[in-house]
């Protein structure tokens, strides 16, 4: 019996997806031939080596409108001379292709929504972008009749506005063995005699609260403020640091590798996840960086978004706040790193919480998502 073959298609790099690289590894431990797709900048990370095949295509654009009509295009050409017996998309910018390969060839399409894309703070509601966006999701989303997305809220926005059936798969890692390796502080370039606090992701960008972190470092004593990954506000970050003289408090790590980031994240005594309520896509955020901080067993300060605020009340994993205003910021960072008595009950939760919000409980979600979608007799 030929095995079967999965093209995964996503618009960003590959290399620090790790939600495209789950999805991959649940499709290949289910017996599919998986084939992921992306691109590859001029700064891209080597690829890591991976038990499935990638291919990344190079672009003469890389952002703007002209980038996202040559993927596409790219995209649909690549997949008309690459058969598969299942398509998963993974984002609206990588929709349009899959959707019109798959009623060609009459095979399987799965989508998964990682946002509520047409909501993001870079589409302008009304502009030429957005209405293009949103004519082409009004136009293919009604037609799929289910959809995977990562969290309750963006499910339930998809589901009123398209009647669409909407199953839930939150991007949460994998449960951590107890003899993982990391480095020291000191290996990883970090004081040793202060208190650290991360805020790490791809997505550094504009409304996210780094800046409000920035400054509240001004009414902190004994800490660094670390971020690790990239986005586009960060050369603004340096420059505010230089301004407000702290660069002895304020450190930057450019992207790096997924384990090399969690090494970073578990030295640390705090994780930030401060998005703002200034769009809709944010609002019903749920960041990855929350679980990623809660596995690497360090409390959270979080925005009051629902999602977000849902996961540190139930679990009891650190503070929410209602105020990004520096000063209230760094009085609410001052509780978290140096409150001792409340940071045993919060290192308690979070090995507990860590063992229920793990990857494990999620792949079986898509597990039969996919079973429903394709079944293993088909």
């Amino acid at each position: 019996m030929n095995q079967r073959r999965v093209i995964v298609s996503v618009i960003n790099d590959l290399v620090t997806d790790r939600r495209v690289h789950r999805t991959c590894m649940v499709l290949t431990d289910m017996g599919f031939g998986v084939l992921l797709v992306g691109r590859r900048r001029r700064k891209s990370l080597p690829m890591d080596e991976r038990p499935y095949a990638v291919h990344r295509m190079k672009l003469l654009f890389e952002r703007g409108p002209l980038f996202y009509a040559c993927f596409n295009l790219r995209l649909f050409l690549w997949l008309m001379f690459h058969s598969a017996d299942l398509y998963f998309s993974n984002d609206l910018d990588t929709l349009l292709p899959n959707f019109l390969m798959s009623r060609f060839r009459r095979k399987p399409l799965i989508y998964d929504a990682h946002e509520y894309f047409t909501g993001v703070p870079e589409l302008v509601r009304g502009s030429f972008a957005w209405r293009t966006w949103k004519t082409l999701e009004r136009w293919m989303l009604p037609r799929l009749g289910k959809m995977i997305t990562v969290n309750d809220s963006i499910a339930q926005l998809y589901h009123d506005e398209y009647g669409i059936d909407t199953t839930v798969v939150r991007n949460i890692p994998e449960r951590e063995i107890n003899d993982h390796f990391t480095l020291s502080r000191t290996n990883l370039g970090l004081p040793e005699d202060r208190k650290i606090l991360i805020l790490q992701g791809s997505g550094i960008n504009i409304q996210r609260g780094a800046e409000e972190a920035v400054e509240a470092m001004q009414h902190l004593e004994g800490v660094l403020l670390l971020f690790v990954g990239d986005g586009d506000v960060i050369s603004q970050l340096k420059d505010e640091v230089l301004q407000r003289n702290l660069a002895d408090k304020v450190m930057f790590v450019p992207r790096v590798p997924m384990e090399r980031l969690k090494m970073y994240t578990r030295v640390a005594d705090g994780g930030l996840t401060l998005d703002k309520d200034t769009n809709i896509n944010y609002r019903f955020s749920l960041p990855n960086k929350l679980f990623d901080y809660i596995h690497a067993g360090i409390p959270v300060i979080g925005t009051n978004l629902p999602e977000v605020k849902r996961i540190i009340d139930q679990y009891g994993v650190g503070i929410v706040t209602d105020s990004l205003q520096p000063e209230i910021l760094a009085g609410t960072m001052r509780t978290l790193l140096f409150d001792e008595k409340q940071r045993e009950t919060w290192k308690e939760n979070l090995v507990k919480a860590a063992g229920v919000l793990c990857w494990e409980n999620e792949r079986a979600v898509l597990n039969r998502f996919v079973n429903e979608v394709i079944p293993s007799d088909r």
